[in-house]
């Protein structure tokens, strides 16, 4: 039957043994690449991973921005914001840096997290506001570079933890990662398969060790807010 016009030529078989052979050898090799990422990030963070019961104690949590529905912090990131709260009334952390997107003036993750928290029972002094965490890597860099942190608890959903304990090791944060509950919908599913992509942008990341988009001037919050609870 021939080719419909407009339709994309679909690749044929190889009609050798030798040939087909390499085929499945190409394709078994492509899988392998496409999961070394992923096996890099189960290596790296290894005993790493922990709950809000057995965190263990660090000056600093880190709270991953997760977006904002109508101002407000979504589902996923009042999550991870309501285990910061509980992690800072245990008194397992002293400080909370919430890292988020504030690329415009009608979106602030950071500001809608701090209001969250301090409604939550976390003083506001003792909330520090990154507005450059436009994503997890620059997030890490930035809590290094910017903030001084050397040791933290990170707080994320569990399909994105593993990375954000992997690239904050790689920025020189000894880090440990709470992984909150989530509702398995829609929005988690989506998340799982995404971090097969990001997995392999978090390796690329740590290899090369890119600047942020933003790094600026170092700043004091953490250390004054750490000074203020002593």
């Amino acid at each position: 039957m021939p080719r419909m016009p407009g339709l994309p030529r679909l690749p044929r078989l190889p009609r050798t043994r030798t040939g087909q052979r390499r085929a499945v050898q190409g394709f078994v090799l492509v899988c392998v690449l496409a999961l070394l990422p992923s096996t890099w990030m189960y290596v790296v963070t290894g005993d790493r991973l922990r709950t809000t019961a057995d965190a263990p104690h660090a000056e600093v949590a880190v709270v991953f921005g997760a977006g904002l529905w109508n101002g407000e912090p979504s589902p996923y990131l009042a999550n991870r914001l309501d285990a910061a709260a509980e992690l800072y009334r245990a008194g397992r952390v002293e400080v909370v840096l919430v890292t988020g997107d504030n690329s415009r003036e009608d979106y602030d993750e950071p500001d809608a997290m701090r209001t969250y928290l301090s409604e939550h029972g976390v003083p506001d002094g003792h909330i520090v506001s990154d507005y450059a965490g436009f994503d997890t890597w620059d997030s890490c860099v930035r809590a290094k570079k910017i903030f001084g942190v050397d040791r933290a608890v990170l707080i994320s959903q569990g399909f994105h933890i593993r990375r954000a304990v992997a690239l904050c090791q790689e920025a020189g944060v000894e880090s440990y990662g709470v992984g909150v509950d989530a509702k398995h919908d829609v929005t988690w599913y989506y998340g799982g398969a995404r971090e097969i992509l990001a997995a392999g942008k978090a390796a690329l990341d740590a290899v090369f060790q890119p600047d942020p988009r933003f790094l600026g001037p170092k700043e004091p919050g953490v250390a004054r807010a750490l000074e203020a609870g002593r």
